[in-house]
């Protein structure tokens, strides 16, 4: 039951819905809208819970979200670093740490994000676990939704221990050198334990990744760096090879990787690029 009138998890959450306009989170404003807010259906698919768990919470019967619903909500309402951790609060959880990595995209950020259009981006969190992708990003790689969000981490697609499909892009990558990416890759997650050395789940992510050779072979040399940019080629299924270019902006706050996949002005490669976005189903799918 809510704490108090107008102050519990329920009444947090109609209010924080409320007050966020659609063309904040990207969405379309259908003439004779009434809400000024989002409705509950966007939310729900914003943060990737139903329409019926946004309005059982809203309603006072869902009193105990988890915690990766709890992040995703806060993502979804665009709240502030306080607002998430009162939100955590109000669910009963312990906010995230400090020295923990954070996966908490800041209003500022996701302005940055909301104006960037069409063009293919993803946001990854310091060890490399995908956060947010854009349309764009869908329609070039694939939809990375029907991964469970646990596995959609970038280095465990690079360093598999197994033969299963990636779990961030459907379609085949390649990069002009597979090399240096890999090493960019481990060197950036050593750097990440030096800034977060009581993360759990980064210490998990490197046992579990040490169980592949190649990966092993490469933290043994001690590298720290930060993996800034790339070259890659996708095979796409319905427009064939697309190169891009892969650069990576770093928020300095929360240590964020914010990946943007262009191509040359003008080439075939732009073009091609532009109907892959046409293709991708537009979505904001936090884990």
């Amino acid at each position: 039951m809510p704490t108090s009138s107008g102050t519990g998890l329920a009444a947090m959450i109609r209010t924080w819905r409320n007050r966020l306009p659609p063309s904040a989170a990207a969405l379309p404003v259908s003439h004779g809208r009434r809400a000024l807010g989002l409705r509950r259906e966007e939310l729900a698919d914003l943060a990737g819970v139903s329409v019926d768990y946004i309005v059982r919470l809203e309603q006072g019967r869902a009193t105990t979200p988890s915690a990766a619903v709890v992040a995703s909500l806060a993502r979804a309402l665009q709240l502030s670093t306080a607002e998430r951790d009162h939100l955590y609060r109000l669910a009963r959880l312990a906010p995230p740490a400090n020295g923990t990595i954070s996966d908490h995209l800041t209003p500022g950020v996701q302005r940055v994000l909301t104006r960037l259009g069409d063009i293919a981006v993803a946001v990854f969190a310091a060890d490399w676990q995908l956060v947010w992708w854009n349309h764009g990003w869908a329609g070039l790689v694939g939809d990375p939704s029907a991964s469970p969000a646990r596995l959609r981490n970038f280095a465990r697609d690079r360093f598999p221990l197994d033969d299963g499909p990636a779990h961030l892009a459907r379609w085949p990558v390649t990069e002009a050198d597979r090399e240096a990416t890999d090493a960019a890759v481990v060197c950036d997650l050593r750097r990440a334990t030096g800034r977060y050395p009581q993360d759990e789940r980064l210490a998990a992510l490197v046992r579990e990744l040490s169980a592949n050779a190649r990966f092993a072979e490469l933290w043994a040399t001690g590298g720290v760096a930060a993996h800034r940019e790339d070259q890659k080629t996708i095979n796409h299924p319905a427009v064939g090879p697309v190169t891009v270019d892969c650069d990576v902006l770093t928020d300095g706050d929360f240590d964020l990787k914010i990946v943007i996949m262009t191509a040359l002005r003008g080439s075939e490669d732009e073009t091609k690029l532009r109907l892959t976005a046409l293709a991708g189903q537009p979505t904001n799918a936090p884990v």
